[in-house]
């Protein structure tokens, strides 16, 4: 994975002969008439996703973006495809970062969920990106408990990543969850093996959130268009501090997202980029 390039002109082609701009979610995430989530998105048995280097991507910086799929954030994954993804990642390149590697999650509640967590690969190009989300399933669950599964992303990037960026350059990746619920506390190993196929212990989500900061900086995004997320954003600076970024208007993501990144690596030179690289973008 991650052996193209992210083409900006394109994915603009691409995206309006797609009618990403004009269509609704329902007519754009075709999972949601199926009502289940895409078998290549079904981490039943997953052993690893990989992020590796390549010829095209020499320097490749693993990104992984939990997106929360439950009903009042379900609108986040549409707003991406219209415009956000390549604001995103163009503006990861333009900043002086040529070679992210991004996956994307999808985040449900396990506790009462069919699909609590989704997963796509490590991709660099713009096609091959665009496919991964819409394929994603936007479930529109959650229920009344004590908020939804952002630690399943911990759980995922600490024990089923594989990265060239932590195995030969000791580099961390980057691990978004963006959501407006607190997170749950526990997470069993029933509901590990009935999501994964296997799992023969219990975690509570600090010591998951330990795990994935052995390999990742951790950040979440809190979404603030409600009085319940002001609540949830009080527990998830305790728990993160600096690295919960809040934010009032969700079209705010990428450019979080960009500047977290592109600041880590400001003082890295990755050399010259190639053919749709840095220099084939303008700022957004």
């Amino acid at each position: 994975m991650g052996s193209t390039r992210y083409d900006l002109d394109a994915r603009y082609d691409r995206a309006r002969k797609a009618g990403y701009g004009t269509k609704s979610a329902g007519e754009i995430f075709t999972q949601n008439a199926k009502r289940m989530a895409h078998e290549s998105m079904n981490p039943h048995g997953i052993s690893f996703r990989e992020s590796r280097d390549s010829e095209v991507h020499p320097n490749s910086v693993p990104i992984i973006l939990g997106l929360d799929v439950t009903g009042s954030m379900g609108h986040i994954p549409h707003e991406l495809i219209r415009d956000g993804l390549p604001k995103l990642m163009g503006g990861i390149i333009q900043g002086g970062v040529p070679d992210p590697a991004l996956l994307f999650l999808g985040i449900g509640d396990h506790e009462c969920d069919g699909y609590p967590l989704q997963v796509g690969q490590f991709e660099s190009g713009d096609a091959e990106l665009d496919m991964w989300l819409t394929r994603t399933y936007i479930e529109s669950g959650g229920g009344g408990n004590a908020g939804e599964s952002y630690l399943l992303a911990w759980y995922f990037a600490a024990f089923h990543t594989r990265t060239d960026a932590f195995e030969k350059r000791k580099q961390k990746g980057l691990l978004f969850t963006v959501g407006d619920e607190p997170c749950l506390k526990t997470l069993p190993a029933s509901a590990i093996r009935e999501i994964m196929g296997k799992g023969q212990q219990t975690y509570t989500h600090f010591e998951l959130l330990e795990e994935a900061q052995k390999k990742y900086e951790v950040y979440h995004i809190s979404v603030l268009h409600s009085d319940q997320a002001l609540r949830a954003d009080r527990g998830w600076k305790e728990l993160l501090g600096q690295n919960c970024i809040s934010i009032a208007d969700h079209r705010d993501i990428p450019n979080v997202i960009k500047h977290i990144i592109c600041d880590k690596f400001k003082d890295q030179t990755f050399g010259t980029p190639g053919t749709g690289g840095v220099d084939q973008f303008q700022m957004l």
